[in-house]
């Protein structure tokens, strides 16, 4: 039997998502056993203006052309897709939000604001890579919460300054642990993410910094 079987992860996306940052963890945590349910937010919502052109009937769409739903994934059986408007925080072990440019439509979105905050307040699993912990910081902006405030937390280069702003120890590893917050840098560093958040789910994780496995440091 799968070591998290009965374990339920929510990954949050939208368009323009970092598309290995949202595939990779669907494979590796459902290898573990856990039922995936990615939530993107409503193809029409306002927030998703970008520089492509927008057509209402476009699939939520990574940066390098992944869709969500999955050309080559059959959904129910590793995943299931749902929107934003559709998931409650009593329904999920933990959450996942994958970088790219999601995490600025992400941020500005109430019902998703509401969501990351619920969830961090029910003590559930809190996790974020690359440019996702952007979505944390203005969750602790709008919410009052501190998911980033007083923890110490990673993030890709870019944002490193926006996580101390909001009041982060930025920490330099592959993987970070604070509490029920897990943030990571980079794709580089999807391995020991995704191995942060099955042990956080098996209760094994170790607080602190998950170094990367024979890599030397990313600056």
């Amino acid at each position: 039997m799968p070591v998290l079987a009965g374990k339920r992860v929510v990954m949050i996306t939208a368009h323009e998502f970092e598309d290995i940052e949202v595939l990779y963890p669907v494979l590796r945590l459902s290898e573990a056993g856990v039922m995936v349910t990615v939530a993107t937010l409503p193809k029409d919502a306002f927030a998703h203006f970008h520089a492509r052109t927008l057509h209402p009937t476009k699939p939520i769409t990574g940066r390098f052309g992944s869709t969500v739903p999955f050309i080559a994934l059959a959904e129910g059986l590793r995943y299931r897709h749902v929107e934003t408007t559709d998931v409650d925080p009593d329904d999920f072990d933990a959450l996942v939000v994958p970088g790219g440019f999601a995490p600025d439509f992400l941020r500005v979105d109430e019902t998703t604001l509401r969501f990351v905050a619920d969830m961090h307040r029910a003590k559930k699993w809190v996790t974020a890579i690359c440019h996702g912990p952007q979505l944390l910081i203005s969750t602790d902006a709008t919410q009052g919460t501190d998911i980033v405030r007083g923890r110490k937390v990673a993030g890709v280069e870019m944002i490193r300054d926006d996580l101390r702003n909001a009041g982060g120890e930025v920490t330099d590893a592959a993987a970070v642990v604070d509490g029920n917050v897990i943030t990571s840098r980079c794709p580089d560093d999807l391995p020991e993410y995704c191995r942060a958040i099955i042990e956080a789910l098996s209760g094994d994780v170790g607080q602190g910094a998950h170094e990367a496995d024979a890599r030397p440091p990313r600056s």
